[in-house]
Order: C-alpha cells, then sequence, then structure tokens
C-alpha cells in the first residue's frame, strides 16, 4: 500500500539524508555563552542575505516574532496587524499575554495587504487616551499569496512618515521571493526587522532566525532568554538551517509548479472552487453538501490536508510529481 500523500502543511518535512549528515558534522558550542560556531555562522548568513546588521537563531517562527514584537514595543503600545496575520491570529495572543502589546487588528484585502487608508486612519494620536501606535506588521507570504512590492514599498513608507517602525512575517519570505523573482533582500530591505522560518519549505526540522539592526537584535536576545528560547549546542539544528539555504531555496519553484499542477488537476469539478496559487499553498472551496466528513474520507482515501468548506493543500519537499498525480485522482474520485 502507498504511504499516505501529506499535504497538510510544509512544516511536515523530513531531513533529507544529506541534511542529517551535515548536522552530525556540525561543530558546535554552548550558544546561551555565543560560543556556537555554526549557530555564530548561520546568524552571520541570514542577515547578510536579508541586509541586516545581525541575526538571532531561535526554535520557532512564533518565538521569533515575539522576540521581534518585544524588542519593538514597550508595555502599552500598539502594533498594527491584518487580521488574518499570524502574529494575530494563530500564535496564542503572545504579543499580549507576555509583551502588554496592544493589537490593533485591521481587514485584509483579497491579496494579504492592509488598505493604506486603513493603516493611516488606524494610528492613535499622541494623547494619553490611547496607546502608543508603534508599529506595522506585515507578513509574506500570506495563505500563499506573495504581497506586492508596490505595496510593500508604499505600506512601509506610509509607516516611516508617521514614526513606526515595520516588521516582516517572513516565514515563508523564500517562497515570495522565487514565487516573484525578486532577491530575499529587495523584499526584506523594507522593514526593520524579519522573521524567517526555517523548518517549512526550507526543510529544516527546527528553526527560525529574526534579523534586524545590531541594537534590535541585541533587545531581541534578552526577550529570547526570558521566553526560555535559550538553547546549547544549537549548532546541530543551526547546520540544517545552513544547508537548507545551500541546497533548499532554488528548488522551492518545484514545489511552486507541484501546487500549479494539483491547482489544474482539480479544474471542472462540479461545486469546487480553486484558487489558482502563487506559491506552494492551495486552496480549494467546497459547496456545503459536499465538506461533511471529507478530510476524513481523504485521509482513508491516502491524501492528508485541513479545512472543512475550505480545504488547503501544501506542497513541499517530501512531494514527488508522482504524488501530485496520485493525489489529483484521489481527489477528482472523492470531493
Amino acid at each position: 500500500m502507498n504511504p499516505p500523500i501529506d499535504l497538510r502543511s510544509d512544516t511536515v518535512t523530513k531531513p533529507t539524508p544529506a541534511m542529517r549528515a551535515a548536522m552530525a558534522a556540525a561543530e558546535v558550542g554552548d550558544d546561551v555563552f555565543g560560543d556556537d560556531p555554526t549557530v555564530n555562522a548561520l546568524q552571520a548568513r541570514i542577515a547578510a542575505l536579508l541586509g541586516k546588521e545581525a541575526a538571532l537563531f531561535v526554535p520557532t517562527g512564533t518565538q521569533s516574532n515575539l522576540c521581534g514584537l518585544m524588542a519593538h514595543c514597550q508595555r502599552g503600545d500598539e502594533y498594527l496587524v491584518g487580521q488574518m496575520a499570524h502574529t494575530y491570529r494563530w500564535e496564542g495572543g503572545g504579543a499580549a499575554v507576555l509583551g502588554s502589546i496592544q493589537p490593533q487588528p485591521l481587514p485584509n484585502q483579497p491579496d494579504g495587504s492592509i488598505a493604506l487608508e486603513d493603516i493611516a486612519a488606524a494610528i492613535k494620536p499622541d494623547d494619553a487616551h490611547f496607546a502608543r501606535t508603534r508599529l506595522l506588521a506585515l507578513e509574506d507570504t500570506w495563505g500563499g499569496q506573495v504581497l506586492p512590492q508596490a505595496y510593500i514599498e508604499s505600506a512601509t513608507a506610509l509607516a516611516r512618515s508617521k514614526g513606526l517602525a515595520t516588521h516582516l512575517d517572513g516565514a515563508r519570505l523564500f517562497n515570495a521571493a522565487v514565487a516573484s523573482g525578486l532577491p530575499a533582500l529587495e523584499i526584506a530591505r523594507h522593514f526593520d526587522s524579519v522573521s524567517v522560518c526555517f523548518s517549512k519549505g526550507l526543510g529544516a526540522p527546527v528553526g527560525s532566525a529574526l534579523v534586524g539592526g545590531r541594537e534590535f537584535i541585541a533587545r531581541a536576545h534578552r526577550i529570547r532568554k526570558m521566553v526560555g528560547g535559550g538553547m546549547r549546542q544549537a549548532g546541530v539544528l543551526a547546520a540544517a538551517a545552513l544547508h537548507a539555504l545551500d541546497h533548499h531555496v532554488e528548488r522551492l519553484a518545484e514545489d511552486h509548479a507541484h501546487a500549479r499542477a494539483l491547482a489544474e488537476g482539480l479544474q471542472g469539478l462540479p461545486g469546487v472552487t480553486v484558487t489558482p496559487p502563487q506559491s506552494n499553498i492551495l486552496f480549494v472551496d467546497l459547496a456545503p453538501e459536499k465538506a461533511p466528513g471529507v478530510v476524513d474520507r481523504l485521509r482513508a482515501a491516502g491524501v492528508l490536508c485541513t479545512g472543512l468548506y475550505r480545504l488547503r493543500f501544501v506542497t513541499h519537499l517530501d512531494v514527488s510529481s508522482r504524488d501530485i498525480d496520485r493525489a489529483i485522482g484521489v481527489l477528482r474520485q472523492h470531493l
């Protein structure tokens, strides 16, 4: 029997044999003391790659965003964020709970942007009645969609003109770069800080990085310790991330092609609406009569996904073109 095709997320990948070899050979030290040479090499590499002064290696993307938000904002400050953004909706409310930072959620437009007029209208006056608006946080990719570069330039320029700092949740920044044909540095340069994940499309087992100015990263380093993110011989994990940067960035184009092939294979099914993917995430909307039990039916037939009325399929390193062909057959039979 064929193993299931796991399209739930690009976080389900297993380290490749070459990545495991790099991890096994990693030179390590105590990173809390700043002594791990592989962590230090990764931090220098990702900072240079994204055009920033410094970087901080952390266990998770949630912690990377939290350290970034808390390094930008003080207790009682406010950050502007999309209503459906990961930092607001999917990270346990950490900025509010742990940082006493007030989120001001704003509607996301269909392309993941926040309307400039909504941003401008949400910035509070300097008045003791209001939380101080301190930060604009954007996300790229957002639901697999690539934020338009012209929008990024306009939104960050607006924020700067109003005295706000800017943060990018770039968990899938390299997907955005590959899909748009722009260097990751060109996207990142408009933001004061960027969080990037190694354990999604890049295929590492653990880890994210926060990049920004030297003083900003020093503040974030203190916060990482406070929230329990200090790791010891973490070079074993940093080696996987370095391997991913060397070998798994350009190949993201294969994942994007697989998502497009999956979308094309589902065209024409009654009661099924397919949103053309821009990167490696495909959304499929179902008519109400098709929705009950669909995820369980697909699982039983060998395809794993998430959702209910809207299904999400994510292509990744461990999904081949043959898997996509098999998934299309299963989906056309069971949707």
